[in-house]
């Protein structure tokens, strides 16, 4: 018989549920107790193995269940959360949790999540410390103008110089990192022949969005979020609005998108076009974003590079 488990992650504890026979068990949320974990959970011939996405808590179990070949899917938690309204559990606890994500994979039964390379977690985590190091050298920026007394600047600006070492040391370790892999070198040229879409976009994407290429059009832009959705009841036609998503994939995209507006004819005048139609500033660029993710998308399924002429974004 197989099973459908839950695993409620907090940062020190996983809360494991099965639905069929309504066990519930817990382990540390270490290294060390991984290891008997998946001997545990391989002896109930699992079906489905469900996690709630944690703040990066999750990261390190769900790993060591998918080298173990056990079928685990990472789920969303506002699925869950609506899902839990929707089938009237009001209580909330770790243990009541992770009932529901049991429940939520017996009758849900969602993707299962692919393993990463060593080298798609290590291009990865460099990415999103990029991130955190952009985020705090805008921060001391806009921190030194509205600071007054000099020793004060004085320390901002020594901070401002070493986190911009630290950008350039990270720039040249993200480009080594690339180069060392024949299938990425080919992706990244892919993905650079694009006008307004450069170095750090092409590794962005290369870490972020290892789908891309293999999904059609309408499923790639809903899963970065840049799909319209409907909002209409009865004769009331409500506006179109993009939800959800990879929220960091996504304004990589804005930037090379306002960068493409300068550099790039076709998306420059598909912009026009739509701003020439009455459409908002805000919605003809939302719509050159997702034009170009599904150019970017075409490019790598295909692998062909930019063409101006076959890439017409009209």
């Amino acid at each position: 018989m197989t099973h459908h488990i839950g695993i409620d992650v907090s940062k020190d504890r996983l809360d494991i549920a099965v639905h069929e026979n309504g066990e519930i068990f817990a382990f540390r949320n270490t290294t060390g107790a991984f290891a008997e974990l998946v001997e545990r959970l391989r002896g109930l011939n699992p079906a489905l193995i469900v996690l709630e996405a944690s703040g990066g808590y999750e990261q390190e179990a769900l790993l060591a269940l998918l080298a173990a070949g056990l079928p685990t899917a990472l789920v969303n938690p506002r699925l869950t959360h609506n899902f839990a309204k929707a089938m009237g559990y009001l209580a909330k606890t770790d243990r009541i949790d992770a009932g529901v994500l049991a429940h939520f994979a017996r009758a849900v039964r969602p993707k299962l999540a692919a393993a990463p390379s060593a080298g798609q977690l290590a291009l990865s985590e460099l990415v999103n410390r990029r991130q955190v190091l952009v985020g705090m050298l805008t921060g001391e920026k806009n921190r030194l103008r509205l600071t007054r007394t000099p020793a004060a600047r004085g320390h901002i600006e020594r901070h401002i110089a070493w986190l911009k070492d630290q950008l350039d040391d990270m720039d040249g370790e993200l480009r080594a990192l690339v180069g060392r892999s024949e299938t990425w070198r080919e992706l990244d040229a892919l993905i650079e022949s694009v006008p307004g879409v450069g170095v750090m976009a092409a590794a962005t994407l290369l870490a972020m969005l290892p789908e891309l290429g293999r999904l059609n059009r309408r499923e790639i832009a809903a899963l970065v979020g840049v799909a319209p959705f409907n909002h209409d009841s009865g004769r009331h036609r409500g506006t179109r609005r993009i939800s959800g998503g990879r929220t960091a994939v996504r304004t990589v995209l804005y930037m090379c998108a306002v960068a493409g507006l300068r550099c790039n004819p076709a998306l420059r005048t598909f912009y026009a076009r739509l701003k020439a139609q009455g459409k908002p500033s805000k919605v003809a660029l939302t719509a050159c974003i997702r034009k170009l993710l599904i150019t970017l998308n075409a490019i790598v399924r295909d692998r062909q590079p930019w063409d101006a002429a076959r890439c017409e974004m009209a």
